[in-house]
């Protein structure tokens, strides 16, 4: 059995919504992941923020606007005056439930049945059209198998409990909402962190799934940003580290959080293109290819904040006394550099940088460089592959160069430039790694 999540682009019409289910029917029996329909999401948090700034009119009148787009969307999906009935009235159910929720105390809990909505509509009209059409289709409802523990993390053995009884029950198609779950005290929940393809990757886990397939509307993931330079090619077959790397430093298809779950339990993750269904795509496994570079890719938004101090030489805790300062904002590293007398770091969360800053001042000289972005080469880079990081580093002959990490993963040389050189940058390890 397969895995197939689909993101919020490719149910955003009723059209969309008709391609979806017919790869669905031709995939035969699988496991459905669908997200909210695009803009529903952003649309449901406007409404939460009326809410925290108790302006009830503004959220009810966002909530008659969706309303209004969703029942269009019923109109036309549906063939039968009886099908469209049966949806429509479950949309005026949960919009009028929205509206009850306008009255109460609004909080964290309501906030976050507020955002479930997307998920829950989505599913309930892929359910009602699938029906339509003679699908034989099982509703799964996430908030019955998907949890979190104690911790804030995806509670696994919860999960593969609770699930597994229910995909014993006969169907062609079990469909579930991804994104939504509860958390430890039985409260509706989400899971944040790459939302859907989350879900999918966690269902693929606990189900032992043959393959899970993230369906998009982008054409897999791009030897380079497409936007920025010219000629670039889909990325037929990466390692989940190559994965990882490129979707933590620009490449926006995944979440680097999902690909953990489909890792550990060895399962591939194929990346597709719902514009495009008989594409390749992108293979995501456990299979090295040595010897290869594949991709590019750009974080931008990034500050660099050096300490100097003469202290340094030799100071027994200096580096853990730095990290402290971070850990104690809540504030991720993303690269470092190190020399005898002083630390590089550079983050992508300025929250609280003039706090951190002000306490680095206590163990040195503290300079700030701000509009960074980091570009990383991801690849086969173990350091036994001569020629590798010499042909990288050719390519930046002629831009300055703020930062090198090379040596802390496998995967991947980082390079830390100014925004401003950013595209520079692209063109220029294009035309050195790839032409």
């Amino acid at each position: 059995m397969k895995v197939m999540k689909f993101g919020g682009t490719s149910v955003g019409s009723a059209e969309r919504i008709r391609n979806v289910a017919a790869l669905v029917q031709q995939a035969g029996r699988q496991v459905v992941v669908l997200s909210a329909m695009s803009g529903t999401t952003n649309t449901l948090v406007e409404i939460a923020d009326y809410l925290y700034n108790r302006n009830t009119d503004g959220a009810r009148e966002t909530i008659k606007r969706l309303e209004s787009k969703y029942l269009k969307v019923a109109a036309e999906l549906f063939a039968s005056e009886e099908v469209r009935s049966q949806a429509e009235k479950g949309i005026q159910d949960t919009f009028t439930a929205l509206l009850g929720i306008t009255r109460e105390l609004f909080g964290p809990v309501q906030e976050r049945i507020v955002l479930a909505q997307g998920e829950l509509l989505s599913t309930r009209l892929m359910e009602l059209y699938l029906q339509e059409q003679g699908v034989q289709v099982l509703m799964l409802p996430a908030l019955s198998f998907m949890r979190l523990d104690a911790q804030g993390e995806p509670d696994l053995p919860y999960i593969k409990e609770h699930l597994l009884p229910l995909l014993e029950q006969p169907a062609q198609v079990y469909l579930t909402q991804g994104y939504i779950c509860r958390n430890s005290h039985d409260e509706v929940d989400n899971l944040q962190r790459g939302g859907s393809d989350y879900t999918a990757s966690l269902i693929g886990a606990a189900i032992g799934a043959e393959e899970i397939q993230i369906w998009t509307d982008i054409d897999g993931m791009h030897n380079n940003d497409p936007r920025v330079v010219d000629h670039t090619e889909a990325v037929r077959h990466l390692h989940f580290d190559e994965a990882a790397e490129l979707a933590y430093f620009g490449a926006k298809i995944l979440h680097p959080t999902c690909i953990q779950p489909a890792k550990y339990a060895n399962i591939p993750v194929r990346l597709l293109n719902t514009m495009k269904p008989d594409a390749p795509g992108t293979l995501i496994d456990n299979k090295p290819e040595p010897g290869t570079i594949k991709a590019v890719a750009a974080k931008d938004n990034i500050t660099a904040i050096k300490i100097k101090s003469s202290r340094m030489l030799l100071a027994h805790g200096f580096l853990r006394k730095v990290f402290e300062i971070f850990e104690s904002y809540r504030t991720p590293i993303d690269m470092i550099c190190t020399s005898e007398v002083g630390v590089s770091v550079t983050v992508d969360n300025t929250r609280y940088l003039t706090e951190i800053v002000r306490e680095l001042k206590r163990y040195g000289t503290v300079t700030v460089d701000l509009d960074m972005c980091i570009v990383c080469v991801v690849g086969d880079m173990d350091w036994e592959n001569i020629g590798f990081e010499s042909r990288v580093l050719a390519a930046m002959k002629d831009i300055p160069v703020r930062m090198v990490g090379y040596g802390g993963s496998n995967f991947n040389i980082s390079l830390l430039v100014r925004a401003e050189d950013k595209d520079r940058t692209l063109q220029s390890l294009s035309r050195y790694l790839f032409l």
